[in-house]
Parts: C-alpha cells; structure tokens; sequence
C-alpha cells in the first residue's frame, strides 16, 4: 500500500526524542563503508522512506569515541496521530457536536432533534476545515506566483482539488436527507434504517473520492479512525503553554462561576414565581440513571464522531490509483461457465413468458398449484439466483482478460446478455411477490424484500454500464449510493401508509382484514385509514393513538403530530 499522505493542512512537528536519535550510532556497531559493502550509497529503507519516519546517520567525527559509521540508522516510525497536525478548534468541535447529540436526540423515537444534531456537527466540522485550509492556504501563497507559470502543477492543484471535494456535497446531503426521515415519518423500523444508512454515507462525505484502502475502508472511516483521532486531539490540549495555558485556567474558572451562580440564583427565582417555575419545569430535563447513561452515550457518539471526521480531513488516506494488471482469467476459462449460464438463464426466462401467458389453468394443469402458491414457492429461489448471478459477473469482470479486441467483445457480449436475462428473473420475482401479496396481504418484511429486488435490478443496470464500458472502479460506491436512494424513495412513499392502503383494497374486494396487524403500526397509517367504516376505523385509530406519548421539541414528528 502506497505511504499515508502529509497532513491536509501543515505538516506537524517531529515527536520529541527523534531530533536526539539522529546522529547517534549504536553502541558497538562496527565500522563498514560503502566501499566494502560494495555500493556508493547507503540502501533506502523498505518501510521507512528518508525524510519521514527514519534518517539515514552522518559519518561520526573522528574525536569522539564512537566508531565512524556509514550504514543508515533509522529511527522507529511515530504512529499517523503524531504526524497529522492538529488545526485550533478540534476539541471545541467534539465538544459542541457531543453536547448536542446528548440535548437533541431522542433514541427512542423519530424526531426532528436527530437532524439538528447531524447539522451542528457538520457545521462544526466544516468551520474547523475550512479555517484549517485557509491558515494552510496563506503559508503557501508564495508558492502559488511560481505554479501559475508552470501548466503541470496547475493540473495537479486541480486535480487535488477535484480529489478533495469530489462527490463530498452529495454524500453529505444524503447523509441529511435519510436522518431528516425522523421528522416526517413515525415508524421505527425505517428511522433504524435511515440512521444506520446515514452513519456510512457520512464517511464518502468525509473522505471525498476514492481511496486505496478500498471501499469498505471510505464507508467506514470516521468510525475507523476515532481509535487514533482521540490520542491525536488530546495531544494538542494536554500541555498548554504560555498564554495558552492561563487562558484556559481564567476560562475554567468562569465555568465554575457561572455553575455556582445559576446554582443558586435559578432555585430562588423559581421559588419566587409560578409562571417562571413552570417554564424552567418545562426546559429542564428529568435526571435520573437512564437519561444520564443516554446522554453520555450520545456525546460520546456525537464527539468521537467529529473526532475522527477532522482526522480523517487532516490526514487524508492517498488516493486510488489505477488498477494493475496481473489478470489471471483467460477467455477459454470464464466464457465457458458464463455461456453455460446465459443458456440456462434463456431457457428459464422462455419459460416464465409461457406462464405470463398461460395464466392460471396453466400453472395449474401444470404444476398442481394455485398461482399464489406458485408465486410464493419461487420467490426466495429466485432471490437467491439473482444475488449469486451479480457475484459471478463481479468476479468475470476483475478477472477476465481484456488483452485482445475480441477478448473484450467476449466480455461484453456474454456479461450483457447474462446481466439481461438476470434482469428479466429480477421482474419474475417481483411479479410473483406482488401477486403473493394480493393473494395473501401487504406486510413491512414484504414489502421490504420487494424494495430489496427493485434495488438489485438497478445494480444489474450498473453492472450493464460497467460491462458495456469495461471501467468497475467507480462501481461500489455507485452500488452504496443507489441502495441509500432506494431507502430514501422507500421513505417518500410512506411505507406503512401503502402497506394499510393496499391491504384496505383488499378488503373492500371481498378478503380477510387483519386489524390486529394493522395496530401494532406507526400513526403513519391514520390517513388510509379514512376508508374504514365506523366502528373499525375508530376502534383502529383507539389503537394507534393510544401508545402515543407527548413529544418535546427535540422529538417533533410530523406524523406523530397529526395523529393527535
């Protein structure tokens, strides 16, 4: 793997006790030229290049008592947190960020208060970034007269900046958008999602364009690098010196002043007004040990969090280069199993046209089973065949040779025909889940495992592009991207609304309605719920509102809000 780039911002001082290792041989060494070992320069280290994480030693004078020594003496190389500079502001934004994750968010609930939380951190972190890049940007200004004249290094500014800010604004409006679902919708199964999807989305937006650590390393980053952000942000505040130090001695007492004085001013005037004492009830929180431990959870979450976005922008991971060669699939080793695949594929999607077509009498003469039960029977199968399929085209296209023009037409010939047929199993299987639940009812795993399939025909979709123009680097973060699009749009259609609209639907045709299913979900459902005659609509609507609690601000809800 390629050495980790110099901090973003400005290169950091070297540790103490590097300076004194420099120059200094070891006891006893013996003497050996360069001459004797048969080269004119000393060999370059393997695993700590000059300049960064070991030096080569000078010959000793010939007074002092240590042998003269030619060969390199490297100096153990400090871990990255030591290496990355640390910009003014890195603690304040954890500490902001983790103090409002503790007040906004509820755990427990959608809420609006999820969304003001992910924004004062993204603030946060954008302020110590961008201050951090314009302090670097007036240290180089000289620097940039000379690049103007020189074509190469404007290509290469431009291109670092594309690499920095490649892709990152739309990662992170994404990140927004699927946290901003609490404060529309009510179900939590959603909401669960929504926030774990967010917390991987926030990582591309953090680190920008690819990396060579591989894509499970971009989507996992801030989380990753909060081990080494923690040592890294404590090193700056540790030992203050000079003015520093009395700074945050005078701002500590303050603290400590102001504590005492609302400790006991806001007791007295509370004490003194009924109206004041109704409104500091209202603004001050419950303490007990369940909210403690829910706060320190969360500005823990919320502090390491922007801990490790700012580490990751400060000592940003070098960028993906392009891919080696070394393919090892030559065209008679992978277009026999594919071919063989695409037959199959064909004779199966041949058949599934008969049965479109055959309908019902068919299925029936045929197999022995209603077309519901037919459905049912071949939905997991087919699920499963698509998954597969989509593994093998992956692992055909890193492998398989492209040395020869028809090396190349082979590959997109066979992947594009397998990626189709695939695409056409994909429709069969979403025919015969939709038919499964009109036979037999909407539920959320239903519909879940249908959004599941909507989204693996579009990933056949990419993975046709990817085979037509034989590029799959920008591929994974494209599959990622469409899979959060997938549960956003799964979102904006309100899922629980649609799962008790539909099932009404199926009521009013003459099928069974389970009411108790339908209770046991969110106030999301309360507009379908319209259709319904009295009494089941009101002993429905009993249900919903009647594990409804009251929301604060921080945990406003639209949905929840209307129901009541």
């Amino acid at each position: 793997m390629p050495p980790e780039p110099e901090s973003a911002w400005k290169a950091a001082p070297a540790p103490t006790g590097v300076a004194e290792e420099i120059g200094r041989a070891p006891r006893g060494a013996p003497e050996k030229s360069a001459t004797d070992s048969g080269e004119g320069t000393a060999p370059p280290s393997v695993w700590a290049p000059p300049g960064r994480s070991g030096t080569a030693v000078a010959e000793a004078p010939a007074e002092t008592a240590v042998p003269p020594v030619t060969g390199p003496v490297f100096v153990p190389r400090p871990p990255k947190w030591r290496r990355v500079a640390r910009p003014p502001g890195v603690a304040v934004a954890a500490l902001v960020s983790g103090l409002a994750a503790a007040v906004l968010i509820h755990w427990d609930r959608p809420g609006i208060g999820w969304l003001l939380a992910a924004c004062v951190a993204a603030t946060s972190v954008f302020l110590v970034d961008r201050n951090a890049r314009k302090r670097a940007a007036v240290t180089t200004e000289e620097d940039a007269d000379e690049a103007k004249t020189m074509p190469e290094q404007q290509a290469d500014t431009e291109s670092r900046r594309r690499q920095r800010y490649g892709g990152r604004p739309w990662w992170a409006a994404l990140t927004l958008a699927l946290l901003a679902v609490g404060a529309v919708r009510a179900a939590g199964w959603l909401f669960a999602l929504c926030v774990i999807a967010a917390c991987v989305a926030a990582s591309p937006a953090v680190v920008g364009r690819r990396t060579v650590n591989g894509i499970l390393y971009d989507t996992l980053a801030v989380w990753l690098e909060t081990a080494a952000a923690v040592p890294w942000a404590y090193a700056g505040i540790a030992r203050p010196r000079g003015g520093n130090a009395a700074r945050a001695r005078r701002l500590g007492l303050s603290v400590v002043v102001t504590v005492a004085l609302l400790a006991v001013f806001v007791p007295l005037l509370g004490s003194a007004d009924a109206m004041f004492a109704a409104l500091l009830e209202t603004v001050t929180p419950d303490v007990d040990v369940p909210s403690v431990l829910r706060w320190a959870v969360l500005f823990a979450l919320g502090g390491l969090g922007t801990l490790g976005a700012l580490f990751v922008l400060a000592g940003p991971p070098p960028p993906a280069t392009a891919a080696a060669g070394g393919r090892t699939l030559r065209r008679t080793e992978w277009a026999l199993p594919v071919g063989a695949l695409a037959i199959l594929f064909a004779a199966f999607v041949a058949t599934q046209f008969v049965v479109l077509f055959g309908g019902d009498d068919y299925v029936q003469e045929t197999s022995g089973l209603t077309y519901a039960e037919y459905a049912r029977s071949g939905f997991w199968q087919l699920s499963a065949v698509t998954v597969l399929t989509l593994a093998v085209l992956m692992v055909v296209l890193r492998w398989a040779a492209q040395d020869t023009v028809a090396d190349r037409w082979w590959l997109r010939g066979l992947l594009t025909a397998v990626s189709v047929l695939a695409l056409v199993i994909v429709a069969s299987a979403l025919g015969r889940m939709w038919t499964y639940q009109q036979a037999y009812g909407f539920t959320v795993l239903r519909l879940l495992v249908e959004a599941c399939e909507l989204w693996l025909g579009s990933v056949y979709l990419l993975v046709a592009v990817a085979v037509l123009r034989l590029r799959r680097a920008w591929l994974p973060r494209a599959v990622l991207g469409t899979a959060m699009v997938t549960l956003l749009a799964l979102a904006v259609l309100d899922p629980e609304r649609l799962i008790a609209r539909e099932n009404i639907d199926r009521w009013q045709r003459g099928k069974a309605l389970d009411l108790d299913y339908l209770g046991t979900l969110s106030p999301d459902i309360l507009p379908a719920t319209d259709r319904l005659p009295e009494p089941l609509r009101a002993d429905l609507r009993s249900r919903l509102r009647a594990d409804l609690e009251e929301d604060s601000w921080q945990s406003w809800n639209l949905s929840r809000a209307r129901a009541r």
